[in-house]
């Protein structure tokens, strides 16, 4: 069994009259010369597009026009299959060709082939009247797999902006930069959509604007689009709040340092003068001297305190925990009121 997945293939899929899908799979590098040379036979006219399939080594997108009028789309389009978090990713590189009778697709995995042979598909597919247009069909399918990744990174995201909300502790930056670098490598994924759509355009001008799998597509990719800029800056918003979480808690830390110190200096005073190596020193030889000395460092710290408290300068700091368990409670209580 296991000789026989490796072995290249090809199946034709005749949607109509008009135009066919070659769909040609070559699991391997040995596999991969033997059906490039069994397409160049097939189809000579490409030959262009099959002599740059061994030097593709990510995205890459041609629009040409062999004989002078007619517009022929090739290229190279790298996605991801795996989409859960957890699992170890890996892009697929497919290459792909579309004129206006033949699309051929080489690569292509096995799940989006199983995609495309459903009944849902298929009928699709069997209501284009040109190539290209199944071209648009099979990348609409593929962007699901886009859809599927953002439904796990939203998720990752609301637990990360809980845990947030409820504790936020130093390593939730590093969580949020995590977060930040998923987003970035399926945005990077999805540069190729946006080329797509551009060189379609090129391709074939007014005429494709109102064709129906090509606004199905585009319509799609822009939803993609607002996603990307959605989850941007709510991963924005995310980094702005615990950069001033840690602002504020860097003010209350030196504040409360700051005040301590302060209401400490009369101790430190005290202990430095008495405890010079002098023998005259104040109340040194009498046996009620050190009370004394004690009561008189505790009540100028009192003072000192006192003092800054009446200029303000203590703020809420003996406030903070009070007021959050008021602002908690006050949500509690909002979420049992009926609407």
């Amino acid at each position: 069994m296991d000789q026989i997945k490796l072995e290249a293939r090809r199946d034709q899929l005749s949607c109509s009259e008009d135009w066919q899908w070659w769909d040609w799979v070559a699991p391997d590098s040995s596999s991969m010369e033997s059906a490039l040379r069994d397409l160049e036979q097939s189809f000579p006219e490409m030959q262009y597009w099959l002599s740059k399939i061994p030097e593709a080594e990510s995205n890459y997108l041609s629009v040409r026009y062999f004989n002078g009028t007619d517009a022929v789309i090739f290229g190279s389009f790298l996605y991801a299959v795996k989409n859960e978090r957890e699992d170890q990713r890996r892009d697929n590189q497919m290459f792909f060709y579309v004129d206006k009778q033949n699309l051929v697709t080489l690569n292509l995995d096995d799940n989006t082939r199983g995609i495309m042979k459903s009944g849902e598909r298929m009928h699709m597919l069997h209501q284009c009247t040109q190539a290209r247009e199944g071209m648009f069909v099979l990348f609409r399918a593929i962007l699901h797999y886009y859809h599927v990744g953002m439904d796990h990174f939203e998720m990752n995201l609301r637990d990360l902006e809980r845990r947030m909300e409820s504790r936020n502790a130093r390593t939730l930056m590093d969580q949020i930069l995590a977060a930040r670098f998923e987003l970035l490598y399926w945005s990077n994924l999805f540069i190729p959509y946006t080329e797509l759509m551009a060189a379609s355009r090129e391709a074939y001008l007014q005429e494709i604007t109102e064709n129906r799998f090509y606004q199905q597509l585009q319509y799609r990719v822009e939803r993609m689009e607002c996603l990307f800029q959605h989850y941007e800056k709510e991963i924005d918003t995310l980094i702005s709040i615990d950069n001033a979480i840690s602002g504020v808690r860097g003010n209350e830390i030196m504040k409360t340092l700051t005040i301590v110190t302060s209401v400490f200096t009369p101790a430190t005073a005290a202990g430095a003068i008495w405890g010079m190596n002098f023998e005259n020193l104040p109340l040194i030889d009498k046996t009620w001297g050190v009370v004394l000395v004690i009561a008189l460092i505790i009540c100028s710290m009192i003072s000192m305190y006192i003092w800054m408290m009446m200029k303000g300068w203590t703020g809420d700091l003996l406030k903070v925990k009070s007021a959050q368990s008021s602002a908690r409670g006050n949500r509690d209580r909002g979420k049992k009121e009926p609407r």
